[in-house]
């Protein structure tokens, strides 16, 4: 068996490849319904711009994808990506009960993903993944394509959730 020496382009998924505004609105007000958020994204809509970028990096890259989802959405989540037409790639998903800021656990699984093989990108809409990927020497490039929500971005820093 040989081993894959392609490098990396790892592409986050909600607001990157897929549109969750649709389901935001779950995550408003205190009682945030985290269980009908993630049980609803089945039907985001694929957004064109993420898609046509991951699409491009397939030719060169091997592509991995790096979700703050929990593990319980996996089955969901590769039907999502295989319906959009995606490359087949690693899915790595963060553990049920991980409640660290996307910014660190995404961090973490980087510089493991990074140890052995070259990133040539992070494809993410966190602006504080973003930032905390630049400083590890990682090159970002930042999806803007999709609006996001004060209400999910407080989300991602403050509950580790996505």
């Amino acid at each position: 068996m040989t081993q894959n020496t392609r490098p990396l382009a790892v592409f986050d998924l909600d607001g990157t490849l897929a549109d969750s505004g649709h389901r935001q609105h779950f995550l408003e007000g205190a009682g945030r319904d985290w269980k009908a958020f993630f049980a609803a994204a089945p039907a985001d809509p694929p957004l064109a711009e993420g898609i046509a970028l991951c699409l491009a990096a397939a030719q060169e890259c091997e592509v991995v994808y790096l979700t703050g989802r929990p593990e319980r959405c996996r089955r969901d989540t590769l039907v999502w990506l295989a319906a959009q037409g995606l490359p087949e790639g690693a899915l790595h998903m963060r553990p049920n009960a991980d409640r660290r800021p996307a910014r660190t656990a995404k961090l973490e699984l980087l510089r493991r993903l990074g140890a052995g093989r070259e990133v040539r990108m992070l494809v993410d809409d966190d602006e504080l993944v973003c930032d905390a990927a630049e400083r590890a020497g990682f090159r970002v490039v930042r999806a803007r394509w999709a609006a996001p929500t004060e209400t999910l971005k407080d989300a991602q820093e403050r509950e580790g959730r996505t």
